[in-house]
């Protein structure tokens, strides 16, 4: 069932319904918090706040924004993201689509580049999206630090880089 259709199931089932399947949206399926969530569509935290906890019942207008906000959200996930960037054969090297952070799972996301302006255009892209943060090769971080308002953490493959010498040197003989 989509989470669309979750909470009109929720208003449809009891009293407090959607208040209970919004809950469940937001903490199981988005995995965010009310704040991220309400920072990321514009709906008001305290509306929110005070449907959670049972001090408000949501008006039609309100319960339209929500499920369009969810809506959004489901086909297009913002916020729950970490992006990578990188050359199409690195990327292709990761195994692990989500990260575990405390108790929050983070998914990995892929922004293939193969020169230093397309680097660029997918941290503009990745921000876009909702990234979290981008991880990226140290030529270009600093220019996409400039640019972005996310945190960017700069990958350092030592053991490629060993290996790739070991290479070079094999070849060399």
């Amino acid at each position: 069932m989509s989470l669309e259709n979750e909470l009109v199931a929720g208003i449809l089932r009891e009293e407090g319904g959607f208040r209970d399947s919004l809950r469940k949206v937001l903490e199981e399926d988005l995995k965010m918090s009310i704040h991220e969530f309400c920072s990321q569509t514009g709906l008001s935290p305290s509306t929110i706040y005070k449907i959670m906890q049972d001090q408000r019942e949501p008006n039609l207008r309100t319960v339209r924004d929500i499920i369009r906000a969810v809506r959004r959200m489901e086909t297009k996930p913002h916020g729950n993201f970490i992006a990578v960037i990188a050359a199409r054969p690195v990327l292709n090297r990761i195994e692990e689509r989500t990260v575990r952070l405390g108790e929050r799972d983070v998914r990995v996301k892929e922004y293939p580049a193969n020169s230093m302006e397309d680097a660029i255009v997918a941290a503009v892209m990745a921000e876009k999206d909702g990234a979290l943060a981008i991880v990226c090769a140290p030529i270009v971080a600093p220019t996409i630090q400039k640019i972005l308002t996310i945190p960017v953490s700069i990958v350092i493959p030592r053991e490629s880089i060993l290996r790739a010498i070991e290479v070079a040197v094999q070849k060399t003989l």
